[in-house]
């Protein structure tokens, strides 16, 4: 398990980072989010040893992170850092290599990955040459070719189409079920919310919720139900005790105690069919907006 203990950092008199604790547990995909200058960059540069926190510890598996260690890490810095002249194949062999793997076993973990992410046959091309899509698939790659025992990635998913972001998906959640930690930042939250097991959002410097994916969806969405029924649904604004939140005729989301919630399922039966009722869980988008509060950046960051 990756675990960040009471991580403060400050630039100069700005506090970037405040008191962040978190854990990155092992087989399962944590999501990092939070707007621009919440301090998602700077903790994951702490992560890595690129800053020094001004307090606070990361520590994997209990102890504190060795050179060692790092070796072993992949990272995906959110700006493209690969050599534009370089063809691609090579270059993530040579940075293969750079992990004490030998020459064939680099270049053939290199054409492995170039080919699940549909770029074989350009595997002689300089990265300069590829579209942004493309130059970002070579830079996950990167990230991947030496198996990392941890994974730290900022924005994996920038300037994907769709289906490389479920190329992307696909083997990153191979590498999660190797048993190791993966950490990713992300602003598309539908794509969080579909890969994540668990999640941290950060506001201000600050952890504002960490829980996994359905610990938050139980604790945000709180006591609110959804129905539709074979009829029209205004009369439930009649109950007490019942707060409409969405009204759309044979469809209602509502907002009440559980007793109130029995209530007018049972007034729905006697009224005719009821197709659905069910616990309404929110959104991540919803739980994000719910949970991060309108703070001004401490950091010019990238994420």
């Amino acid at each position: 398990m990756l675990t960040l203990h009471q991580i403060s950092k400050s630039f100069r008199d700005r506090a970037v980072l405040q008191d962040v604790s978190f854990n990155v547990a092992r087989g399962r995909l944590t999501g990092f989010v939070g707007g621009n200058g919440a301090g998602k960059t700077t903790a994951m540069r702490i992560i890595l040893g690129v800053l020094q926190p001004n307090s606070g510890s990361v520590t994997l598996d209990g102890h504190p992170i060795t050179g060692a260690d790092l070796r072993s890490f992949g990272y995906m810095p959110e700006e493209r850092g690969l050599y534009p002249k370089m063809e691609i194949v090579d270059q993530l062999a040579y940075l293969a290599r750079l992990h004490g793997i030998d020459k064939q076993s680099a270049i053939n973990r290199a054409d492995n990955l170039l080919e699940r992410f549909g770029l074989g046959e350009r595997r002689r091309d300089k990265l300069e040459s590829l579209s942004l899509g493309n130059q970002q698939r070579v830079q996950v790659a990167a990230a991947l070719v030496h198996e990392p025992d941890v994974l730290v990635m900022d924005e994996p998913f920038s300037g994907l189409d769709p289906l490389a972001v479920d190329e992307v998906v696909a083997v990153i959640s191979e590498h999660a079920a190797r048993g190791i930690p993966v950490l990713f930042s992300s602003h598309q939250l539908d794509v969080v919310e579909r890969l994540c097991d668990d999640l941290v959002i950060i506001s201000g410097g600050q952890i504002r919720a960490a829980d996994s994916r359905d610990g938050l969806r139980a604790r945000f969405s709180g006591s609110q139900y959804s129905m539709r029924t074979g009829t029209d649904t205004g009369w439930v604004r009649d109950i007490p005790g019942v707060v409409v939140d969405e009204l759309a005729g044979d469809s209602i989301v509502f907002s009440g105690t559980p007793e109130v919630a029995q209530q007018v399922l049972a007034s729905a039966v006697t009224r005719g069919v009821v197709h659905s009722f069910t616990p309404a869980q929110r959104s991540l988008g919803e739980i994000f907006r719910n949970v991060v509060v309108d703070v001004s950046p401490s950091e010019t960051e990238a994420a």
